[in-house]
Formats: C-alpha cells, sequence, structure tokens
C-alpha cells in the first residue's frame, strides 16, 4: 500500500460490511454504495489518478457501485467564460472513461463517472457516464437543467441534455443520476422512479453555504419516490470558491444513513437493503395515489409563478 493510499485510508466513513451479488451471480438485496469527494487540481492526468486511487480503497472495503462528484476529473472551469476551457471535454471513448473501465473490468464494480462531455458535432455537455461491474458502457445522463450564475458559468460551455432521463440496470441494482442543479426539480427524480430506479445518485459541486438546502430537497426526493438517493460533493478550495464535501445518502423513509463526510476529500460506503423500497411504497403509497390526469398544468411550456 502506498502512501496516497495510506492518506486515503484515513478519510473513510465506514458502516459493517459489504455486499454485491451472492456466489451463484444473482442480485443481492443489500448493496454497499461509495461516494467518493476529491479535490481537483488544473492536471487531468492527476485527477483521474487521484480518483482511481480513492476507488481502489472503496473497492478494498466492498463497496459495488461507486460514484464520483460532478466533473470529477477537471477542477471547477465553469467559474468563468473562458473558450481555451472546451479543450478539456472528451468523448465517452476518451481517457477519463477508459480509465474507469479499466477498474470495473478489474474489479466487477459499477461506476458513475461525471465528465464534460464532447458531443455530436460542436455540442458538449455535462453528463455522467455509467459503467456496469464487468466494464460495460450503460449508457450516459447528460444534466438537463443547466444553470447560468456567477461562478456557475454552466451554459457558455453545456447544452441542455437531450437524452431525457434514462434508468440504468447495474449488475446490483436499477440506478438513475440527476446532475446537482437537477435535483431542484422534482420532475425529474418522479420520472426515474416510475421507470424503475432504485438509488437515484446525485454528482454536485456546490459550493459556500448551502448544505441545508441540499439535504432538504434531496430527503424531499427520497421521501416522495420512496427511494435512495445519494448526493456526492466535490471539495477542496479553489480561485473563488470552497467546495465542502458532506456528502450524504437518505433512505427511501428520508432518514440519512449516517452523518454527512467532513470537508475533506474521503469516501462515504454506506450499506442499503432494496427490499426496503417495496416495504416503504406499502406503507406510503404515494405511487398508487398519483393523479396524471390532473397535472397537466405542469407541462404549460413557459408557465411560472405569478409577480406578486
Amino acid at each position: 500500500m502506498g502512501p496516497l493510499i495510506r492518506k486515503i485510508a484515513r478519510f473513510v466513513t465506514e458502516p459493517g460490511h459489504g455486499h454485491g451479488t451472492s456466489s451463484n451471480g444473482k442480485r443481492e438485496a443489500k448493496v454497499r454504495l461509495a461516494g467518493i469527494q476529491i479535490a481537483c487540481s488544473e492536471e487531468k492526468e492527476r485527477n483521474i489518478e487521484k480518483a482511481a486511487s480513492f476507488a481502489t480503497i472503496a473497492i478494498e472495503k466492498g463497496a459495488c457501485i461507486i460514484c464520483f462528484q460532478e466533473l470529477f476529473n477537471t477542477y471547477w472551469f465553469p467559474k468563468g467564460m473562458n473558450k481555451d476551457h472546451f479543450a478539456l471535454a472528451e468523448t465517452i471513448e476518451g481517457p477519463s472513461i477508459q480509465r474507469m473501465r479499466q477498474l470495473a473490468i478489474d474489479h466487477e464494480v459499477a461506476l458513475i463517472c461525471p465528465i464534460f462531455e464532447a458531443g455530436e458535432g460542436s455540442s458538449f455537455y455535462n453528463t455522467a457516464v455509467v459503467i456496469d461491474a464487468g466494464g460495460a458502457i450503460l449508457g450516459s445522463y447528460r444534466k438537463i437543467h443547466v444553470p447560468q450564475i456567477p461562478l456557475w458559468e454552466e451554459r457558455y460551455y453545456f447544452s441542455p441534455g437531450n437524452r431525457g432521463f434514462p434508468v440504468f440496470e447495474t449488475r446490483f441494482g436499477v440506478i438513475g443520476v440527476q446532475i446537482c442543479w437537477d435535483n431542484f426539480f422534482p420532475e425529474g427524480s418522479r420520472i426515474l422512479s416510475l421507470k424503475g430506479a432504485q438509488i437515484i445518485f446525485s454528482p454536485t459541486a456546490a459550493a459556500f453555504a448551502s448544505q441545508k438546502k441540499w439535504e432538504t430537497v434531496i430527503t424531499g426526493n427520497a421521501i416522495s419516490n420512496s427511494v435512495y438517493l445519494f448526493r456526492v460533493n466535490r471539495v477542496g478550495r479553489e480561485e473563488k470558491q470552497d467546495f465542502y464535501g458532506m456528502s450524504f445518502c437518505v433512505s427511501p423513509e428520508g432518514e440519512l444513513l449516517g452523518p454527512p463526510t467532513g470537508m475533506k476529500e474521503g469516501i462515504a460506503l454506506i450499506d442499503i437493503d432494496l427490499k426496503q423500497i417495496q416495504k416503504v411504497r406499502k406503507e406510503w403509497p404515494f405511487f398508487r395515489d398519483r393523479r396524471p390526469d390532473a397535472y397537466g398544468e405542469i407541462c404549460n411550456d413557459g408557465q411560472g409563478p405569478r409577480e406578486a
């Protein structure tokens, strides 16, 4: 074990024993998740290898599904508008995803890898690539709600996602992804849940004093859809922002599964039981009592709240 790995091991928030698939290859209900929060430099290759080192520790601790933070392989370049930053974009066939595919092949784990994607033609996206155990790329989710606020100048770089709200059937469970700003639009979590997602991963890049808002919205989305929801935030002081980490997971009943991680680089390990989802849905039958026929008003294009 090298010095970097030993250092990482001190910052693991660890529960009991890990789970995944049984000896006969069937999916088990109990699954260990890992959320990895790191501080990124301007050297992409260094960020990739750091992420791989953290993932290796999570794997050794029994993690089956590992999620990285938003734009895990770059520093937070959307803090300003600079055409030179487009050079950071990669395709899904690029070196970042190929490196993570190798981890999935070598260790039989599933990975959620958010990158700056060079898409079709001249389009670029804030994308999460989902890799299954064994290295197969199951697909990708492109961030749909793209903010344009000071220090998050994302519309300069990213087109709105054009692939809807896909779910991905990994070896260990059915998952969905909502990147950062997407989580404040409850329609996405509802669609993912209706399509069978059991766990929604939320890679984020949040700074300043926003943790309470995140705990509230993530908890609300988990309760109203009876799913596990795992928020994974970046850390590190950059030029104008202090990303604070504090990653956490919420149960289908809205309970925090352990305290949030700290504000330093680290790994959150979370044990979940997928059988809990159906149990909660029987007790709180929100899906049974839905009235889609009454919801047409929210689909009106451009409709917003009235001015006071």
